[in-house]
């Protein structure tokens, strides 16, 4: 998505406010709902299978080199975005969507977490969800695809391949510390990838309805 649209350009057309609030209110609710949905993946049994990948690793500490890749990145993509109201909203529909898909997953595949795992205690996702230190919101990686994301969506080159070069620094870190299975690492961004082309489709389509 491309757009050169800045907050001092547009602040006052009510469109923009509007699509941007909306986003906003309908990312509140989706949070809301997705702390209880983590209570209950806590709280059920799942399965756990032998990963051949993980079998060849031993788990590693990286707690603090995967927050600060996640959390400066965080950083990084709201100051990033902040200037550019339409790609902002795009952004925050786009997790959105994420979020919704990722529960979905999580529902269909119950898993319970690698044998070896070195907790990762995010306190971000501990305040979303339990209060307490998750462990099975396993498939998919929820810190790789949202990395992903941010990639997807910045629009210049060199702060692209920085976020594609995080994700890939977080996407082996949760692996090497065994807290996610491969898979729920490699198919994260496969995920954030078909979220970004539903929310960038669908908005084409709307506003070439309301041109029509």
């Amino acid at each position: 998505m491309t757009t050169t649209v800045t907050w001092k350009d547009n602040y006052r057309l009510k469109s923009i406010q509007y699509q941007l609030l909306f986003s906003i209110i309908i990312l509140a609710f989706v949070l809301y709902f997705y702390s209880g949905f983590l209570n209950y993946v806590e709280m059920r049994e799942g399965f756990s299978f032998n990963d051949p990948v993980l079998d060849l690793i031993k788990p590693i500490n990286l707690t603090w080199l995967i927050f600060i890749s996640i959390y400066l990145s965080l950083i990084a993509g709201i100051i990033i975005l902040i200037k550019k109201p339409l790609q902002l909203a795009f952004a925050i529909q786009v997790y959105i969507i994420l979020i919704l898909v990722r529960m979905l997953a999580m529902y269909s595949v119950p898993l319970n977490p690698p044998p070896e795992m070195i907790p990762l205690n995010d306190p971000f996702v501990r305040f979303f969800g339990t209060g307490r230190i998750l462990a099975k919101d396993l498939f998919f990686s929820g810190h790789t695809a949202t990395l992903f994301m941010l990639y997807l969506v910045m629009e210049k080159k060199l702060i692209k391949r920085i976020f594609l070069i995080l994700t890939i620094i977080v996407a082996l870190s949760v692996i090497f510390q065994h807290v996610h299975y491969f898979i729920d690492v490699f198919a994260a961004p496969f995920f954030s990838y078909g979220c970004y082309v539903i929310v960038k489709y669908s908005r084409l389509r709307i506003n070439a309805g309301f041109i029509d």
